[in-house]
């Protein structure tokens, strides 16, 4: 099995989020996977966390991983935007 680099897009609840907080929770729940992170302006203030983590390409991993992230405090949607071999 080969591994794949998943990038998620994650909004805060609302603007006023405390964006540095989420980014330390995203860091400590993807660990060893992350290979990026970055913030996206939206619109109007609003600003989404672009997350690129590379994991096992094995059925439901990213899936997983959504789910964990979806379960940070602060956090109001997480997305699946793009999956790429490595």
């Amino acid at each position: 099995m080969g591994s794949v680099a998943v990038t998620f897009r994650i909004m805060p609840d609302d603007a006023d989020t405390d964006l540095e907080s989420v980014q330390s929770r995203v860091r400590s729940t993807l660990e060893g996977a992350l290979r990026d992170l970055r913030e996206q302006p939206v619109a109007f203030g609003l600003k989404a966390i672009l997350a690129v983590a590379v994991v096992n390409d094995a059925s439901g991993g990213a899936d997983q991983l959504e789910q964990s992230l979806a379960a940070i405090p602060g956090v109001g949607s997480v997305e699946t935007i793009d999956v790429t071999l490595v």
